[in-house]
């Protein structure tokens, strides 16, 4: 799954440090998020979505086949 967090992320002018603590996570959780070696569950995938003024559909894509 790709996403377009880090895209997101900086178009607000947050850190990985400042988008983490909005949604209640560690920063490291995020770099996992933006490398795609995470899939979030449906409540942090809403959370950062709404953090960052996007769709959950418009924040992650996923790849043919993943689905």
């Amino acid at each position: 799954m790709k996403t377009r967090i880090k895209e997101l992320r900086a178009r607000y002018d947050l850190t990985q440090e400042d988008l983490a603590r909005k949604v209640g996570v560690r920063r490291e959780t995020i770099v996992f998020l933006e490398q795609g070696k995470y899939n979030p569950s449906l409540r942090l995938a809403v959370q950062i979505a709404k953090a960052l003024k996007s769709g959950v559909e418009e924040l992650f894509i996923f790849e043919k086949g993943e689905i």
